[in-house]
């Protein structure tokens, strides 16, 4: 729920363009729920994004598109190893979808 209240207050300091989303959960169907929460508002309906559709881009931590923006000796040092044990393609899959769904940027 903190985390949720600090999404929101960020998307209003910044405006909802200017804010993206970097999760790093394990299982594709966690992260896609946190993807789906942030973009077009919390399903569970318990949170402050309860009907908030901020449309936010949202990436995994997996996702090329963030590895361009990493140091690559800092990302393997502290991701890398997740990539050996985590099913990447699914998580991937997973936050592709909910973008395309969902997100406005």
């Amino acid at each position: 729920m903190e985390n949720q209240r600090r999404v929101k207050d960020a998307a209003e300091k910044y405006g909802e363009e200017n804010v993206v989303v970097i999760l790093g959960g394990a299982e594709a169907e966690a992260a896609g729920l946190a993807a789906e929460t942030v973009s077009n508002g919390d399903p569970t309906y318990a949170g402050p994004l309860t009907n908030v559709q901020l449309g936010l881009a949202v990436y995994h931590a997996l996702e090329d598109e963030f590895k361009t923006f990493v140091d690559e000796s800092i990302y393997e040092d502290q991701i890398g190893m997740m990539e050996m044990i985590l099913e990447v393609d699914e998580i991937k899959e997973e936050m592709s979808t909910i973008r395309s769904q969902f997100s406005k940027y």
